[in-house]
């Protein structure tokens, strides 16, 4: 079963189960023909992840072992079921949110959702303890547990010891940050004294990540703030990151630092904030904010794809301009947060989308940000959030059904959460993208309304995997063309449909010279192993 997930895998996304091309031949005299070189590689993929914050608390540390542990196999399992079925997304990255003490404040956090509000290590007199955020620190062990590669540490507020008005958001709108000037090493000082105890606990982060979404003014009249949270001008974040490079090789730490955690990827190549053209002022090296040389920085900016999703044009465009950035000034490009939060998802239709109308947009943003914007990682915002009857499923992949009180409470699987399973369980680290060719000839915006076809391979030439994502109402007929991949006669593949039967549903194996039918509006991965 293992040696099968490290084999060729191929996403399709379909509406019902697949059918050999030879069954709907009658229905289908001209199949799209796609052809995959495996020689043409493209990025290389390191991860596909979520982010367990705020609900980890209540769920790790209060809910019954039973459904904690379902919650943490539908994340990070990558074994199947006695009839071949996923019992999990199989994850390769967890997003763990070290707080900034605002769950200590209580009510004189101003942040209006306790549970929103996250404790702190660092206590005021300057000493740690190791046993807060014990919900979180359940769902980091679970995660190490199922053998998760990538684990990611991230903070949306300094202590907020350490912050100008003592809280863990902005009261006035100023767009710089709420550190304190005086502060930047003790900030930096603790987020690196939180990763050596982890790794002394034998959880090692891979990478840390110090600021988010620096862009946004993160403001809130006392009592009516959402969330913790600071903006970031570059020039404070070219000091926070020299200063935590600092930190982590003092401590001998081998963690990288991701940054700048863009609000919007236009950030990245664009705009005129104190906050903006992050690729050419971290990267160029005339900038007088490179930070390039730095042991602990990677060649790797991160950005979040929200806002950015408002029509097919746009979403490619603004995705071919940040690869074209990073490709310029010679760094990767990973997709670091992403939730329907605008109305792109909407497509121009009023009303509430479905499950399944959620699913596939979700799919087709994951496809656009790997296929033009070449990201090399792919992380979804959030893993779990409490139901609202009144708004579409398109903030989370598994809806909370909470007690009052948040010790207790039941959970359904989302579309959403399959949908990303397409792609995080059977893209594994290390394996590379490669070119497809299609015989309808359509571009990347003309077919984001038909059909999305991306490949990947591993490095050993024994694996290919497909996804596509059937965005039609009518079903569509697949021949596949594979080049430089000997000996494919077979393939397996697995199917998300809006049937509640169908989630990445396991069918039997076809043969490659048949083809595949796609059910309409579905989502499918194809898995060929080379024989």
């Amino acid at each position: 079963m293992y040696k099968f997930f490290q084999n060729l895998v191929i996403v399709v996304c379909l509406v019902s189960p697949c059918a050999t091309l030879a069954q709907k031949q009658k229905q289908h005299k001209n199949p799209t023909v796609i052809t995959v070189d495996a020689l043409k590689k493209a990025q290389v993929m390191d991860n596909f992840g979520a982010s367990g914050c705020w609900f980890s608390e209540g769920i790790g540390k209060y809910w019954p072992d039973e459904k904690k542990e379902r919650i943490a196999e539908l994340l990070f399992s990558k074994e199947v079921d006695a009839q071949g079925n996923p019992k999990g997304i199989g994850l390769s990255a967890w997003r763990f949110n070290i707080g900034g003490g605002t769950a200590e404040q209580g009510d004189s956090s101003g942040i209006r959702d306790v549970n929103r509000r996250v404790e702190s290590f660092l206590s005021p007199d300057g000493t740690y303890d190791w046993s807060i955020q014990a919900g979180y620190r359940w769902f980091l062990r679970r995660a190490k547990d199922y053998g998760v590669e990538r684990l990611i540490a991230f903070s949306n507020t300094p202590p907020v010891q350490f912050t100008q008005n003592g809280l863990g958001f902005k009261t006035i709108k100023d767009y710089r940050s709420n550190l304190r000037p005086d502060k930047y090493t003790a900030y930096t000082d603790f987020l690196a004294e939180v990763i050596k105890h982890f790794e002394q606990e034998g959880i090692r982060f891979d990478y840390i990540s110090p600021v988010n979404e620096p862009q946004w003014d993160w403001s809130n009249k006392f009592g009516e703030a959402k969330q913790e949270g600071t903006p970031w001008t570059n020039e404070e974040i070219s000091r926070v990151v020299k200063a935590l490079d600092n930190s982590l090789t003092q401590k001998q730490l081998q963690t990288e630092i991701l940054f700048p955690e863009a609000g919007m990827l236009t950030y990245l190549y664009g705009g005129s904030s104190t906050a903006s053209k992050q690729v050419q002022q971290f990267f160029g090296k005339s900038s007088n904010l490179y930070l390039g040389d730095l042991k602990h920085v990677p060649r790797l900016v991160v950005g979040h794809s929200y806002f950015t999703d408002s029509g097919d044009s746009a979403i490619v465009a603004i995705r071919k301009h940040a690869a074209d950035t990073v490709k310029q000034y010679g760094v990767d490009f990973w997709q670091s947060e992403y939730s329907m939060l605008g109305d792109g998802f909407r497509e121009g239709i009023k009303g509430r989308r479905s499950a399944m109308d959620c699913a596939l947009f979700l799919a087709k943003l994951i496809h656009q940000d790997l296929t033009v914007g070449n990201a090399a990682a792919w992380q979804f915002w959030n893993a779990y959030e409490p139901v609202n009857a009144n708004v579409d499923t398109r903030y989370y992949l598994i809806a909370l059904q909470p007690d009052k009180d948040f010790k207790n409470g039941n959970f359904s699987e989302t579309k959403n959460l399959w949908a990303l399973g397409h792609y995080s369980l059977f893209i594994r680290p290390g394996m590379h993208r490669v070119m497809t060719h299609r015989s309808d000839g359509l571009q990347a915006v003309e077919a984001a309304q038909k059909l999305m076809v991306s490949a990947f391979a591993d490095g050993a030439g024994k694996k290919v995997v497909l996804v596509a994502v059937n965005y039609e109402n009518e079903a569509q007929a697949l021949k596949l063309d594979m080049k430089n991949f000997p000996k494919a006669r077979t393939f397996k593949s697995y199917v998300t449909t809006a049937s509640s039967d169908d989630n990445m549903k396991a069918m039997p194996a076809q043969k490659v010279k048949d083809g595949v039918t796609l059910p309409p509006r579905s989502i499918t991965t194809i898995v060929i192993e080379r024989q």
